[in-house]
């Protein structure tokens, strides 16, 4: 009876997202024009790696100003997470800057993870890729925890800013508190398990939401309790804010996920009149591994999957 129940829970899921899918539809034709244009058959290999074998590199974002590119990313020690920045001029040689976001011993609620990603850069393919500004500060989304280790429970979204610029090494002021948590009064089914990851924050002037900021986030979660089975899924959902400090839930569901596995670590870009979410996909039912996908969409809000060819 149990795998029943299962069965139909995921049917269930996957007509949600055929629903969601269905509204403001990204037609098959762009689809697949979008493919031929973000496609990558040819790779460079490896262009930054730790500097030992005991740190782990990860979750790169990318901005530039005049003639030099920024990236910055993570940086996992054993303790936890901290953000650092390298710079290029060329986006295939990097040199590393130095820390932006530090371990501490403050007693803090993010003392030993601190994973940030810039907030409110230019999205438009092929444009600036600069980092903008709003209220006279540069932003930054993170997720932070105070347990040692990797990715240990509790992990909260907050907002880091600074007064200077991003390609700075500096350590970035940090709101007291963060903006989103699992312990939040309406937090969804899909986050409820103490744990959100990575935010792209981006400046939506059309206020297509309704809203001038617009936050993609993955969590972990599930609304059964016992299921142990998918309780730890990812998925994609959205948070909306006027002013970049307070922030709230955008919808009851997540815009991306699948059945099985991870859906998460959303970048948005838009390419012509289309918005285009690069994401992460791992360990979905029907194919082993990860590997990156693409979803489109015309007004942030409705999703359609790309199926077709990685």
């Amino acid at each position: 009876m149990r795998t029943i129940w299962i069965y139909l829970i995921g049917m269930l899921t996957a007509a949600t997202a055929g629903a969601q899918e269905a509204k403001n539809p990204v037609s098959a034709a762009e689809m697949k024009k979008i493919y031929q244009e973000v496609k990558t058959p040819f790779k460079y290999g490896l262009v930054m790696v730790p500097n030992d074998k005991d740190h782990k590199m990860d979750c790169p974002t990318i901005f530039r100003k005049g003639k030099y590119w920024y990236m910055t990313y993570l940086i996992f020690s054993g303790r936890g997470y901290e953000t650092s920045m390298a710079k290029s001029s060329d986006l295939l040689h990097w040199e590393k800057q130095g820390k932006l976001m530090s371990f501490a011993d403050s007693g803090k609620w993010d003392d030993n993870q601190k994973a940030g990603y810039n907030a409110l850069l230019d999205i438009k393919w092929g444009g600036s890729y600069q980092a903008k500004s709003f209220n006279g500060k540069y932003w930054m989304s993170y997720f932070g925890g105070k347990e040692r280790g990797y990715e240990v429970e509790p992990l909260s979204i907050g907002m880091a800013y600074t007064d200077k610029h991003p390609s700075v090494v500096q350590e970035w002021q940090r709101l007291d508190k963060p903006v989103l948590s699992s312990l939040d009064s309406d937090v969804r089914w899909w986050e409820n398990r103490h744990k959100l990851f990575k935010s792209t924050v981006i400046a939506d002037q059309k206020k297509l939401t309704g809203h001038p900021f617009v936050m993609y986030y993955n969590a972990v979660g599930d609304s059964l309790a016992n299921n142990k089975k998918t309780r730890w899924y990812e998925r994609i959902g959205m948070a909306v804010s006027d002013d970049m400090i307070h922030w709230q839930r955008f919808m009851k569901d997540p815009v991306v996920h699948h059945p099985v596995g991870i859906t998460g670590d959303a970048v948005i870009q838009q390419i012509g009149d289309n918005y285009v979410m690069f994401y992460f996909g791992a360990f979905w039912q029907d194919r082993k591994g990860s590997f990156n996908r693409f979803a489109a969409s015309k007004d942030l809000i409705n999703w359609t999957d790309w199926t077709g060819a990685t």
